[in-house]
């Protein structure tokens, strides 16, 4: 059974990340050997490494497999790079950037989904993961400046926090649009200006904070 899912992660890595562009090879190389199907319910083992969002509970989702690479070779991470999550959900996204050698910070609001994913990661032994339950979208001021923050829930705009938190010449990756839909942009965050780059459509679960979606119940 273990042969089967590195057969299905090898497949994964070839038809999903270098086919559609994912070139750098410390993602290539995470992405290989992150069990995937560990992040998820084993009644979705099966489909855990096709090109599908998976849920994960509490209304979250693990994103499907060539978006997570999207976003961590859109940060243009250096070797030992500190970088901020926000929206830990299953835990997936933060294992592949610890094992691409950076120091990871996460935050996630439900307490049991980040309990959850922590106990995945320690269970694999996968290191330089710090976990923090919270609002995310007011980041993680203590230990800012971050080499890149990735936003893993869409939000209505830009969070000003978490641009004051980014580093001078590091990245932010985030989706930004409505609830339903957004278009996944890079900010690379220069001395005197912000250079945003679109990287296309995407669907994420709405980020919900004080500084992005204030509530799903109020449809704010």
């Amino acid at each position: 059974m273990a042969k089967d899912y590195e057969i299905a992660r090898a497949r994964m890595v070839k038809e999903q990340l270098r086919d559609r562009g994912i070139s750098d090879e410390r993602v290539i190389k995470a992405m290989n050997v992150v069990p995937r199907h560990l992040f998820v319910e084993q009644a979705f083992w099966p489909s855990a490494y096709g090109e599908k969002p998976l849920p994960i509970g509490f209304d979250q989702t693990i994103s499907h497999p060539f978006i997570v690479g999207l976003m961590s070779q859109s940060m243009n991470l250096s070797e030992g790079a500190k970088v901020l999550e926000i929206g830990t959900g299953s835990g997936y996204q933060a294992a592949v950037l610890a094992l691409m050698g950076c120091k990871v910070f996460t935050i996630e609001r439900h307490e049991k989904l980040a309990q959850k994913a922590e106990n995945v990661i320690r269970k694999l032994k996968i290191e330089n993961i710090s976990f923090r339950v919270g609002d995310g979208s007011i980041g993680w001021k203590e230990k800012a400046p971050f080499d890149g923050i990735v936003v893993t829930a869409g939000a209505p705009d830009l969070p000003d926090s978490l641009m004051d938190q980014l580093a001078t010449g590091a990245s932010l990756v985030i989706p930004v649009g409505t609830r339903k839909s957004q278009r996944l942009v890079r900010i690379l965050k220069g001395k005197k200006m912000i250079d945003r780059y679109d990287m296309g459509d995407c669907s994420f679960v709405p980020l919900i904070g004080s500084k992005a979606w204030e509530s799903e119940a109020l449809g704010k």
